[in-house]
């Protein structure tokens, strides 16, 4: 019984330790958002969105691998130390799935549009 214990712990802490960006995934978004943009503005668009999930990346990195090195020391050293983790995903990886779906969306346009650009 006390395995089972320590198991379903441990199994919480380890899901509840924000995600890695690689493995969020994007929020669809319709193309046909931005079918009234040029390709200029297609190509501001993109670079906007584009600098800001770069931002949101390394955040979320931060985050994820900060969790990860906690759950390692808490469960190799010192098991209190899990009771600090930060856990699962905020407003930050909400606001990045949908960035990840409207780059997506810009791009297909781009395409669409034979912009010329990626």
């Amino acid at each position: 019984m006390k395995k089972l214990g320590a198991i379903l712990l441990l199994t919480l802490f380890v899901f509840s330790c924000a995600s890695q960006p690689d493995d969020i995934g994007a929020i669809y978004v319709s193309p046909a958002a931005y079918s009234s943009y040029d390709c200029s503005q297609v190509e501001t668009a993109l670079r906007t969105k584009n600098t800001r999930l770069s931002q949101l990346y390394s955040k979320l990195k931060d985050e994820a691998d900060a969790d990860a090195w906690q759950t390692g020391v808490g469960l190799f050293l010192f098991w209190p130390t899990l009771f600090f983790l930060e856990g699962n995903d905020g407003p930050e990886a909400e606001e990045y799935r949908r960035l990840k779906g409207e780059v997506t969306a810009l791009q297909e346009v781009a395409t669409q549009k034979k912009c010329g650009f990626d």
